[in-house]
């Protein structure tokens, strides 16, 4: 295991797993030269359900307006809502906190799901496999396979987990391996299918979460070079 930036452990070898990729994947590897060291760092949650109530106030926002909604919820409950104090709650409150009808809902399916054992404990996620994850955390209502493989990545450090239908992955995959004309920018007709992803992907399990860390860095690098292509070709 080794450390990210915060002194949490990753639950895997990050050197090995670059050195796997390198090895595997001539293209991947110049992107990964041109990126520099993988520096994946972990959220910090005490729970899934504190996880997956932020990741629901955040949907379809803008970082800074869910954040502000975030921060009022919190102001509201005197920190971090417990299941049973979410239930309990009118919905006036938090509607003046900003939060609409729907995440409402998917809030209170959320509470009620970790109450009753769906959405696993901490320390029952972390025995859990990435396929059964998934599986019982979609059950709630406004959570999706997306959602829950963010969870996966950046909450928990698990290795091998592919969001094959992220948009900054399918665009950081055609930056990076895909030959387009550079006199236009990438649009959604340039963007690969999920099963062009995973065709490629088999060379880099077991550490394709470090793979969609690197595709995400291929799409920083775009925006960065002059033409918002030419360091990617």
């Amino acid at each position: 295991m080794i450390h990210d930036g915060r002194g949490r452990k990753l639950p895997f070898d990050a050197a090995e797993a670059v050195a796997h990729l390198k090895a595997r994947d001539a293209k991947l590897a110049a992107l990964m030269e041109r990126a520099g060291p993988f520096t994946l760092r972990l959220d910090q949650s005490p729970s899934p359900f504190e996880s997956l109530l932020e990741s629901i106030l955040y949907q379809q926002l803008h970082g800074k307006a869910a954040a502000t909604i975030h921060r009022r919820v919190r102001e509201f409950f005197g920190g971090d809502p417990t299941p049973q104090a979410l239930l309990k709650a009118p919905d006036d409150p938090l509607r003046a906190a900003g939060v609409s009808g729907n995440k409402i809902k998917a809030l209170r399916d959320l509470a009620a799901k970790t109450l009753d054992g769906t959405v696993p404990t901490h320390a029952a996620i972390r025995r859990m496999s990435d396929a059964e994850i998934v599986a019982r955390l979609t059950e709630v209502r406004g959570i999706g396979p997306w959602t829950v493989e963010m969870l996966l990545i950046f909450r928990m450090g698990r290795p091998d987990v592919f969001p094959v239908t992220d948009y900054g992955v399918r665009k950081g995959f055609a930056l990076t391996f895909l030959r387009l004309p550079k006199s236009r920018p990438i649009d959604a007709a340039d963007l690969p299918k999920p099963e062009v992803l995973l065709k490629r992907g088999v060379r880099w399990a077991p550490y394709r979460s470090v793979a969609s860390w690197y595709l995400w860095r291929a799409c920083d690098l775009a925006k960065a070079a002059p033409s918002g292509r030419a360091s990617l070709q």
